[in-house]
This record gives structure tokens, C-alpha cells and sequence, in this order.
């Protein structure tokens, strides 16, 4: 579903999606307004794209004709990709009937908006239901990626950019360079920037600029182009067609993109700047909104509304014939990125990843150690592993620790600081030696044997819906240790608070997970849900990425025929300290996943709770209880961010 798709043009991505071999079935608006124009669809021939009706003229503010809608959800499609704003009602619509049809294909969105906003009720609890069940989002800003996934998105956004036809805007034949023309392209309002451009061109003694585009902004404009006496420099040429606009940017030495944040707008993507660039012409652009992402290396960005600093940049590639052929091929490679055919790549590949498609059912296991300190530990947990591609990062910097990793010829890396667990994680996801591997978290103070390591990759590989397994657990006297646990949840905490812990296990010991002491982790599963919270220290960030992992249809389970000897926190030896960080995890995955009030009411049952068990409990108990109130009555983050963080 995509409104704007009722332009031809903006069907190239289904139909570059149909030259790589899939079956799309698009609908889009039967009439829209587009760039002020009314558009009506006008379907090739047999092009499988339907019309439908609209009420409502706002992106945001319109739905479908649900009669017709309710039939095209009955298909039997293995991804729905709805290309609108996840706040939008016809984001809502949509989902409201796939529920109602009980479709369980996975749906994808899309996100351009680059602004943090907070949305009046209905359009937060749209918006954050749409994304907390989300299979996947592209967005063409990354922005907008940072923002969904802050909002409750699951996994990583997809920055795929909006497409260009590549074949259309070309460079020209022969390089006519003459060293003084500067383009703009875009719409004539206060946001775009060009009286900005204008006081620039002024402080160019030989640029020409030509100004294709029309607005509100017109006559204000023409009227500063007199007061400025640049009249017989500036051209006003008014709109230009999608079928001229090649020959246009071709006419130019340089495009200026001039854009002006506001309060309520930053661009959101900029397809001028790709254009002009696959079009072989420089661009010079304001470092603001998408346009970084968009321009990258290949242009010149420079502090929006500073006239001064525009003019200095555009003199640059006006003036050196070496720095505009360069900027020229780094922008037509930059451009190629956003092509029709590389954006239907990418698409495609995030569809794989929505539906758990298995990339390589054939691979190897690449493991990876959070190391702090305890070099003796750590060498008996690496010794049987080392058959395998083995990445230690060590959060302590230690030169004990990277003598082990030396010793043994595993790689050694230092982040250079101590992030935690979870991003500790991370750094090592950053650098892997083999993209396709399935990833072993090992702890070092657990020792796990080749074979089982064999057995829990088995295991995984047998089940497509699995993105993590984990061996039975026994301590070095032989005593079992729990792997599995359900989910945390408010409701949950006021049963532990009220002794009544055990029946979590009934209510949601179907929906739990595994520990991360020695944990295997599913290539796709990693590719979909993205890295670790690095927000989480040292406990519950495993719990949080196999929350996300969960919301995005995948399973985590315990493996029984294989094994592994966990000593526990044998890595830390302040358990007041440990028992802040493990709390202080708890209470960060509460608020993330259930918010600020229901994290309210685990509290108040975990101060209510451990002051009844204080008040009955004799000796050790009775004080750890005390401590435990005391604890949740100032706030385990709190507490941790008074602490320090270290294990």
C-alpha cells in the first residue's frame, strides 16, 4: 500500500522488485494530490496495480476504501509493506483488517519523518502499536530510523534511499564545465533556503544562477534579487518537467541545496541532490536533515543559512576543474546506490528478513567473549572453544587479559572503555570475520565443549522460527542451574513481590527466554533484530534482545543434550554491587518495554513485597530483604548512576 504510488514514476521500485523475480500486487490511491497537482492513476498495461478510493486529503489524515482493501488482505501474501507513516490512519486501517482477516503475514512500514514528535491520542497509541509489531521498516533518512527505533521499532531500521532513474539522469556526452553556472531546483518557500542562495550568488563576482521551481516565495524572492542588483545574473525558468530536468541539471557547473531547518521541518531526503549528482554535477548542500546522508562524501556540506560559508563552498567547485571532476564521480557513485535496481535489492532483502528466510543453512559459528579481567578464567573458557573463530573484547583493558588472547592466537580487541556487556557485544558484531555465522556468546566464567557447541548449532538450524538456544547448565558441583525464564513483565514482578513466582512459569513460560552465559544466536535472527540496548550495563540485555527478537515472531530455547559449567558472577565479587546492576536491568527493561506507570507499580510491589519479608525473616534474610526495600525505594537506576558502573 504506498498513496503516492498514483505516480507512475513511483512505481519503479515494484517494478524493478518484479525483474528480480517477485510477485508484487500493489495498491495506492485511485486520485491524489501530488506537489499540488491532482494526479489519476493510469496503470501500464498489465501492470497488476489497483486504485482505490480515499477519504481525505492529509498523508496522514485519510484511509482506503475498506470494502475493496478487505478483499485484497484476504490474499495469500507472505510480506504486507505498508508505505505509510507509522502514526498515520491508514497505517491503522490496514492493520485493523489484516487482524480482522486473521492474516499472519509479517508488514513492514516506512518512516520520512526526521522530527522527534509526540503525537496527541490516538495517533501515539497508533503509532507505537504499529511499530512494537513491525517485521521491518525502511526509511529513507537515518534520522527517522534512530526515532522508530527509540519509539518501540524492534530491530534496526533499513535506510534505503528513495529511488532515481539512473538511465534518465545521466551525465552528459561531453564535460561543458564553464565554471560559473549554479543551479537550484525545488520549491520557492522560506524553508528551502534560496534568499540564502540569493546573498551568496551576491558575494560571486561571474556566477550565473539558474532557479527552476515555483512557490509562495516567488515575488519576495524577485523583489531581494533587485535589492541585491543580481538581476542580470539570476534566472527564474519556473517549473521544470520530470522529462527536462535531466538537460537542466546537465546545463549546470554545481546544485546548490540550500535547505533551512525549522521547529516543524527538517528535508527528508533530498532526491534533487541524487539527480544532480547522477547527472555527474556537483552539489553543495546544507549539512542539515537527510541531505548528509544523501550527499555523503561525494558533495560539499556546509551551516545552513550562513551565506558566507555557501559562497566560499560553491567558489571551490566553481573555480577548480580537478575538485569538480572529482566531487562529479563520487557523486555519480554515490547516486548509484539509490537506483532503482539497488533500492529493489534492498527492499527484497529486508522482505527475507521479515519472513525469516534462512540466508545460508550451511555455516559456521564464530564465538564471542565480553572479557573483564579474571585471565585465569578466561583461558579455561576459551581452551575448548578454539577450533572455532574466537573474538575476545575486554571492557578492562587489561594487558593480562590480552596476553591470554595472545597465548592462545584468538583476536584480542579493546573498545577503549567499559560500555558493559551489551556493548561490548556490539563491538565485536562490528568487526566480525565472517558475516554469516551464527554468533556464541560465552561468558568467561562458563566453559562449554566443541561437541555441545555442534549440538546447540543443530538444534538451531532445525527450527527456522529459533533466533537463540542455549545448553543445560550445571555448576561445578554438579547442580543444575535454570536456563529458561519468562519474559519480565509488571504483572510478573507483583507476583515475585507476593511469593507467587512460580506462576509465571504457567502464565508466560511459553513466551520465555534463555540466559546469555552461554548463548547462540541465530545469523537472520541478528540481522532482523539489530545489536544489544547498550543502555543495558550488566544485566537483562540479553532479556531485552530476545523481547525484541520475540515481538518480531522468532523463538528462544533451551537445548538439554547439550551442556555447559557455569560458575556465575565468578567475574565479580561485590554482590551489593552486582544485585544494583541486576535490578537497575530490570527496572530499564520495565520502563522501555511497559513505560514510566506500570514500571511504577513492579516498584511499589517490590518495596511492599521485600518490607513484609524484612519484617518476618530472621538474620541474613531479613537484612538482604531490608537492603532490597531500600533499594527499590530510591530506584535501582538511580542507585546504579550513584554507584558507577562497573561490574
Amino acid at each position: 500500500m504506498f498513496h503516492s504510488a498514483v505516480v507512475d514514476a513511483w512505481r519503479e521500485r515494484e517494478r524493478h522488485l518484479r525483474a528480480e523475480g517477485a510477485e508484487v500486487d500493489l495498491l495506492t490511491a485511485r486520485r491524489w494530490n501530488e506537489g499540488g497537482t491532482d494526479v489519476s492513476l493510469s496503470p501500464r498495461p498489465g501492470e497488476p496495480v489497483t486504485g482505490l478510493r480515499t477519504w481525505g486529503r492529509h498523508p496522514a489524515l485519510f484511509v482506503y476504501d475498506p470494502l475493496p482493501l478487505w478483499r485484497a488482505l484476504g490474499g495469500a501474501y507472505d510480506v504486507i509493506d505498508i508505505h505509510e507513516e507509522p502514526f498515520a490512519l491508514a497505517t491503522a486501517e490496514v492493520l485493523l483488517l489484516r487482524r480482522l482477516r486473521r492474516r499472519r503475514a509479517p508488514y513492514v512500514l516506512y518512516s520520512a519523518q526526521n522530527i522527534d514528535k509526540r503525537y496527541p491520542p490516538p495517533f501515539r497509541w497508533l503509532e507505537r502499536w504499529a511499530l512494537r509489531h513491525a517485521a521491518g521498516m525502511s526509511v529513507c533518512n537515518s534520522d527517522a530510523g534512530r526515532i522508530c527505533e527509540r519509539k518501540g521499532l524492534p530491530g534496526p531500521a533499513s535506510l534505503i534511499p528513495l529511488g532515481v532513474d539512473t538511465d534518465l539522469f545521466s551525465p552528459p556526452l561531453e564535460d561543458r564545465a564553464s565554471g560559473t553556472v549554479i543551479g537550484y531546483v525545488g520549491r520557492l518557500e522560506p524553508h528551502k533556503g534560496v534568499s540564502v542562495l540569493l546573498d551568496a550568488i551576491a558575494r560571486l563576482d561571474r556566477a550565473v544562477l539558474r532557479i527552476a521551481g515555483a512557490g509562495p516565495e516567488e515575488q519576495r524572492l524577485r523583489t531581494r534579487i533587485d535589492e541585491l542588483r543580481i538581476a542580470d545574473r539570476v534566472e527564474l525558468v519556473g517549473p521544470v518537467d520530470q522529462e527536462r530536468l535531466p538537460d537542466f541539471y546537465r546545463g549546470l557547473d554545481v546544485l546548490a541545496v540550500p535547505s533551512l531547518p525549522t521547529p516543524g521541518w527538517l528535508e527528508q531526503f533530498g532526491r534533487v541532490a541524487v539527480e544532480a549528482m547522477a547527472c555527474g554535477v556537483p552539489v553543495v548542500a546544507s549539512d542539515t536533515g537527510a541531505l548528509p546522508d544523501v550527499v555523503g562524501r561525494a558533495g560539499l556540506l556546509v551551516p545552513p543559512d550562513d551565506p558566507e560559508a555557501l559562497a566560499t563552498a560553491l567558489k571551490s567547485v566553481l573555480e577548480d576543474d580537478t575538485t569538480r571532476r572529482e566531487m562529479a564521480a563520487r557523486g555519480r557513485r554515490q547516486a548509484e546506490q539509490a537506483s532503482w535496481s539497488e533500492v529493489a535489492r534492498s527492499y527484497l532483502a529486508m522482505y527475507r528478513r521479515a519472513v525469516h528466510d534462512p540466508a545460508h543453512s550451511h555455516r559456521g559459528v564464530e564465538v564471542v567473549v565480553v572479557a573483564y579481567g579474571r585471565p585465569d578464567l578466561l583461558e579455561r573458557s576459551l581452551l575448548p572453544v578454539l577450533s572455532f573463530p574466537v573474538t575476545v573484547v575486554d571492557n578492562s583493558s587489561s594487558a593480562e587479559v590480552a596476553a591470554v588472547c595472545e597465548r592462545l592466537g584468538v583476536r584480542y580487541l579493546d573498545p577503549g572503555r567499559n560500555g558493559g556487556f551489551g556493548a561490548g557485544v556490539n563491538h565485536a558484531l562490528a568487526h566480525r570475520t565472517d558475516p554469516h555465522a551464527d554468533v556464541l556468546l560465552l561468558n568467561p566464567d562458563a566453559v562449554v565443549e566443541r561437541a555441545d557447541v555442534l549440538v546447540l548449532q543443530q538444534a538451531l538450524l532445525a527450527d527456522p522460527t529459533l533466533a537463540s538456544v542455549a545448553p543445560s547448565q550445571v555448576d561445578e558441583d554438579g547442580h543444575p542451574g535454570r536456563v529458561t525464564w519468562p519474559f519480565p513483565t509488571p504483572g510478573g514482578s507483583v507476583l515475585v513481590a507476593a511469593g507467587l513466582g512460580r506462576l509465571q512459569d504457567r502464565l508466560h513460560g511459553h513466551e520465555g527466554f534463555v540466559i546469555g552465559s552461554v548463548m547462540l544466536l541465530r545469523m537472520e535472527a541478528l540481522e532482523q533484530v539489530g545489536g544489544f540496548d547498550e543502555s543495558f550495563f550488566l544485566y537483562a540485555e540479553e532479556t531485552d534482545w530476545a523481547f525484541r527478537a520475540h515481538q518480531l515472531g522468532w523463538r528462544h530455547r533451551e537445548v538439554p543434550e547439550a551442556r555447559a559449567l557455569h560458575l556465575g558472577a565468578a567475574t565479580s565479587a561485590d554482590t551489593t554491587r552486582r544485585d544494583t546492576h541486576f535490578h537497575a536491568g530490570q527496572e530499564r527493561y520495565l520502563r522501555k518495554h511497559y513505560g514510566a506507570a506500570r514500571w511504577q507499580v513492579a516498584r511499589g510491589a517490590a518495596v511492599l513485597g521485600a518490607a513484609a519479608r524484612a519484617a518476618v525473616l530472621p538474620g541474613a534474610r531479613g537484612r538482604e530483604a531490608r537492603t532490597r526495600a531500600a533499594l527499590y525505594l530510591t530506584g535501582p537506576l538511580r542507585a546504579e548512576a550513584t554507584m558507577g558502573r562497573r561490574p
